[in-house]
Formats: structure tokens, sequence, C-alpha cells
């Protein structure tokens, strides 16, 4: 019955400590307000206002799509899953939630430990008037001791709450790489496609500069020509030659730089030899109605905002050492041994330790100094952080609107190239003017085209960045499994994740201003 009471003792317990729990209200340090920023809430872009408009509506969520390139969109929805920067944003989730984890069981009896034992014994006595003796006997022990800081000064709330800030900067990390890594395979793609229709571009010319070269070769033989005429078309089309190899290189670059964002091995990509040379087209909306606050939503801004939530709690995990901690410790040991009429001790505990550092202030106060020195270090990126913002548009924007300018114009200039290379071959061949007006009117045709083609793919790479620069691309990766089926059976046969591995993220990519502790 004695052991029935203990039992009935020790069931009270959780209930003392968690009333006394209740009473410990207080929270030290600063509550985590936005900071305000350089940037006005009405702000606006000029540049993208002035952007010219196309004729289809994008929505921001997966614009790539609004190409109409079936091969760019597979490649991008292939490039968010599969990229191993991505995969590693997912895990740091993972370990987020672990962390946080961590961080809430300090809520809990911090201390909570069964301990055990069983011990030989033997005595043996010789020699002297006493009889010699010979024993043998068993000590057992078992024991259970509890011991729990209370959170009088909120130092395990302000942990959980800057853990829950470093989950929430994790999700808008992975956040961020989707951004960065949709546009970086576009980018690529277009990079690709316009280096392709470049090569085609020196491979026609180089063929037509070849006949042109085989002619004079001819007319020079017959007489009808001199030597330097096949000289000077000679030297165009091997000028024309060598430009080919660099084009080459570049392209090849490009491809295995593809080939690794989406993790495989380096090489040209099988499903992009359809197409070739095709620019994709940029005719596309371009957001005009772009908020101050919609820069601030953007994933690598709630990146900093979010560290900067953390940090300042962390202030007051440091500031709740200035003051005393108060400890419930409670105690439980039975102890016995296998020898014959000895008695069976059982030993209990309760009770309140305090313990104060009163004599460290001026390790605690400077450690709560080098905290907030940090958060207004944070402070000030986060402020950067929203002006770049503002910048990557304005920049994206006015690159945008002044390459789709230049179009125009290099195309009526290609054109007039064109027309100047028919009449410079139907004046050379009426003998009204030399071969070398010939030449000079391919030169200037190959020229604007290479110049027509790169532009094309500049307007396309400026859209690209636009959309980068707003934020655009994220949301499609809230919806998807962090890892893939294989890492997660790899990872649970490895360790127990318990329910973490499967957990799916928030759909809400908007944190609240003030994060609040919050078990996830």
């Amino acid at each position: 019955m004695a052991g029935s009471k203990h039992v009935v003792r020790l069931t009270r317990l959780p209930a003392l400590l968690c009333a006394a729990s209740l009473c410990a209200c207080t929270v030290v340090g600063p509550d985590y307000v936005r900071p305000d920023t350089d940037l006005p809430a009405n702000w606006q872009s000029d540049s993208l206002n002035q952007a010219p408009q196309g004729k289809t509506p994008v929505e921001l969520g997966q614009w790539w799509r609004y190409f109409n390139d079936p091969v760019l969109t597979a490649l991008i929805d292939e490039a968010l899953v599969k990229n191993h920067n991505v995969r590693v944003a997912g895990l740091r989730i993972l370990e987020s939630r672990a962390q946080l984890g961590i961080a809430g069981s300090a809520l809990y009896p911090q201390l909570q430990q069964v301990n055990g034992s069983v011990l030989g014994l033997s005595r043996q006595q010789s020699g002297g008037d006493a009889p010699s003796s010979n024993q043998s006997l068993l000590q057992y022990g078992v024991g259970f001791n509890l011991g729990w800081e209370m959170d009088f000064w909120g130092r395990f709330r302000r942990g959980i709450e800057a853990a829950d800030a470093g989950y929430l900067a994790s999700l808008a990390q992975y956040d961020d790489l989707q951004v960065l890594i949709a546009a970086q395979t576009a980018d690529l793609y277009v990079s690709i496609r316009t280096l392709e229709a470049r090569l085609n571009i020196a491979q026609e010319n180089a063929a037509i500069q070849k006949r042109s070269l085989d002619i004079t070769r001819l007319l020079f033989k017959s007489g009808n020509e001199s030597e330097l005429d096949v000289q000077q078309a000679n030297t165009q089309y091997l000028s024309t030659l060598a430009s080919i190899p660099p084009l080459q290189a570049s392209l090849r670059k490009a491809q295995n730089a593809l080939a690794t964002t989406l993790a495989r091995v380096p090489g040209p990509l099988p499903e992009m030899r359809v197409g070739t040379g095709v620019v994709p087209d940029a005719e596309l909306n371009v957001i005009v109605d772009l908020p101050a606050d919609m820069l601030r939503r953007r994933p690598d801004v709630r990146t900093a905002e979010m560290q900067l939530a953390a940090q300042s709690a962390l202030i007051g995990v440091a500031e709740a050492d200035l003051y005393p901690s108060f400890t419930l410790l409670g105690s439980l040991g039975l102890s016995a041994v296998s020898l014959g009429g000895a008695p069976t001790t059982l030993d209990t505990g309760l009770g309140p330790s305090l313990t104060w550092n009163v004599f460290d202030y001026g390790l605690i106060r400077n450690n709560v100094r080098v905290q907030d020195a940090r958060f207004q270090q944070l402070a000030e990126i986060y402020r950067d952080a929203v002006l770049q913002a503002a910048r990557d548009v304005d920049d994206a924007a006015v690159s945008y609107s002044k390459s789709l300018e230049q179009v125009g114009l290099l195309e009526q200039a290609e054109d007039a190239a064109r027309r100047s290379l028919d009449i410079a071959n139907l004046q050379y061949r009426e003998g009204m003017a030399d071969f070398e007006r010939v030449l000079d009117a391919q030169r200037a045709l190959f020229s604007q085209q290479e110049r027509v083609v790169s532009n094309r793919g500049t307007v396309v790479s400026s859209l690209i960045a636009v959309y980068k620069a707003t934020g655009g691309g994220w949301q499609a990766g809230r919806t998807r499994p962090l890892l893939d089926d294989a890492t997660i059976k790899t990872m649970q046969a490895r360790s127990n994740w318990g329910e973490l591995l499967d957990a799916p993220v928030p759909t809400q990519p908007i944190p609240d201003p003030e994060p609040t502790a919050r078990q996830r």
C-alpha cells in the first residue's frame, strides 16, 4: 500500500507544476515589430508602368506556362523538383521543424531521468581472532529524478518564438530558391535557343559566302576577276567560319549549365532537338499594379524579415539570464540488498530550487547588447532587401521596355541590309559595282541578323527578370512534397522522423508581422 500511496502522490506532481507554470506570465525582451523602410507605401515603378503590355494576362505563380513552349514548361517543372539546391532547401525546412520541436520541449520538465543499478558485493574475512567468513550479496537500486525550470521570464517562450521565425525563414528561403531556379532555367533555355539561332545564321552566311568564293575563283581563272576579289571573298568566308567555334563552345556551356540545373549529366538535352533556334515569344502582360507591400512579400525579403524576427526573440532569451531561475525538483529512490532481514529503503523528495547569477551581470548584459546589435544589423539588411527588390523590378522593367523598343529598329535595319545586298549583287552582275560592295553588304546583313536574334533573346531574358524581380514562381512549390519517395524511405530507414517527413508545408506564404510561438 505504501507504494500505491507514492504513485498517487506522483500523479499530483504534474498538476502542481502546471499550476506553477500558469503564474509564469512575464516575458522579458522586445516584442517583434516590423521596422519601417525607406520605400514609401505608395511606391510604384515608373519603368514598370511604362513597359509595353502584351496581349496575354499572366498569373505570377507559373508565368513560364504563358510562353506556350511545352519544352520550356517541362524543363522548369523538372528543375523545381529535381534541382539539388531545391532539395537542400526542402531538407532545411525539415531541420527547422526539428529545431522548433527542440525549442518546444523546453516548456516541459527538462530533467526526466530514470536510473537503476545492480551491484554484486562480496566480503572475505581471514586471520586474526575472528573466524574466517565469506559473504556475497546483491545491492539493488532504482530511481527517478525530475527537474522542471519554470519559464517565469519567458526564456523558453522566446526560444520557441525564435525557432518559429527560423522555420518561417526556411520556408521563405525555399520559396526564394523556387523563384531563382525557375528564372535560371528559363534564362538558360532562352540563351540556348538564341545561340542556336546565331549558329544557324553563321552557318547559313558561311554557305552563302562559300558560293561567292567559288564564283570569284571561276571568274578569276577565266580572267574576268582579279586575285584581290578572290582573296577578299576568302577572307570574309574564313572570318565567318572562325565565328562558329566560339558559338559552339558557348552553346555547349549553356547546355551543360541547364543540364546540371536539372540534376542531369552535362550535355545537350534530347528534348531540345525540337524547335532548334526558335526563341520563345515574349508578348506577355507585364505587371503594372505592383504596390510596395507586394515587394515586402517577395521570398528573399520575407527571409530577411523572419531572420530579423528570430533575432528579436533572442534578445529576450539573453535578457532572461539577468533574472533568477526557479526549478521544481523531484526524486524517487528505492534501494535494497539481498541479505536476509535487510531493510528496503524508499527515498522521496520534492521542492523548489533557485539559481541566480548575481555576479555575472557584465557578461549577461553585454550578451544582451550583442544580441541587440545583431538585431539592428538585420534591420538594416531587411531595409536594404526591400530597396534592392524595388531596384530589381525597375531595372528589369526598363531593360525589357528598351530592348523591346530596339527590336523594331533592328528588324528595320535587317530589312535594309538585305535589300542593300540584293542591290549590290544586281549592280555587280551588271558591272556597275565592284565585288567589294557585295562583300560589304554581306557583312552588314550578317551583323544585323546577329543583332536581331541576340536582341530577341535579350527581350525574353528581360521579361524573365521582371517576373523574377516580382517574386513570381514560388507558389507551386507549396503544393508539392518537399522530398521524393525514395529520399523519404531512406531517411525513415535511418532515423525515426515521425510525422515530420510527411507533414505538408503551409500554403499561406505571408507570416504575421508579429510571429507567435506555435508548434508546427
